[in-house]
């Protein structure tokens, strides 16, 4: 107010646009600087959100099992040719399918993939941890997952706020997640048998209805014949 010249009403004028136009400058500069940083902490949470999204998919696929054999089996089928377990293999291919080998190799699949998924957003110990696993798995070596599996819980839990596993609780070595029996090819089958069960329903219905147009038009043209022999 001090610099404000009241002497006339062209000074005062001028100041007041003056002071009107800085105080314009400083809002907008303002402005542009929230919407920076906004745009900034939304990109951050973005990251943050798929990176946590990703990782705990992988936790579910690395730790989803409790029992059983909770080791990665890394064989695959050529290498199963090549030993010679089976009797030749044509007859190979469609044991390994449909029996407990194919679960194996969708596991070793998934975990292939979670490894992938690791090794690109996780920390400097989970990436440590995901390619010893997956150089293992290159080798031609079982490997466990827990070590790897504790490591991503605790991140999980800390980045989300939440308390640690209490050192109390004893929770047993986790193992990757095995897939259901039943697959998502079976289902598809399913519905591919029902539309052909659809397809051929129609065409008999089609059939049915052609062969009864055709059978109601040569009784009729037959009927006409008849009546015009009798008239004559």
């Amino acid at each position: 107010m001090r610099n404000i010249d009241f002497s006339s009403w062209q000074t005062l004028l001028l100041s007041l646009l003056g002071l009107g136009l800085v105080t314009l400058i400083g809002v907008g500069l303002r402005l542009v600087a929230m919407q920076t940083i906004q745009q900034r902490r939304e990109r951050e949470n973005r990251q943050i959100n798929e990176r946590l999204r990703t990782l705990i998919a992988a936790y579910k696929t690395l730790g989803g099992s409790f029992t059983g054999n909770l080791a990665v089996d890394p064989t695959h089928l050529r290498d199963l040719k090549r030993r010679g377990e089976g009797a030749d293999s044509e007859a190979l291919a469609p044991v390994g399918e449909s029996s407990g080998s194919d679960r194996t190799r969708r596991v070793r699949d998934a975990v292939e993939a979670a490894l992938s998924d690791i090794i690109l957003l996780g920390t400097e110990e989970q990436v440590r941890l995901a390619a010893k696993a997956a150089a293992e798995l290159a080798a031609g070596r079982h490997v466990h997952t827990h070590e790897l599996v504790v490591s991503l819980r605790d991140f999980i839990r800390g980045v989300l706020d939440l308390d640690p596993v209490p050192a109390s609780v004893e929770i047993p070595r986790q193992g990757p997640a095995r897939p259901s029996a039943t697959g998502g090819k079976g289902a598809g089958a399913g519905r591919d048998d029902a539309r052909q069960a659809g397809g051929a329903r129609g065409g008999g219905g089609g059939g049915a209805g052609l062969g009864a147009g055709m059978g109601l038009g040569l009784g009729g043209g037959l009927a006409l014949d008849d009546d015009h022999a009798h008239h004559e």
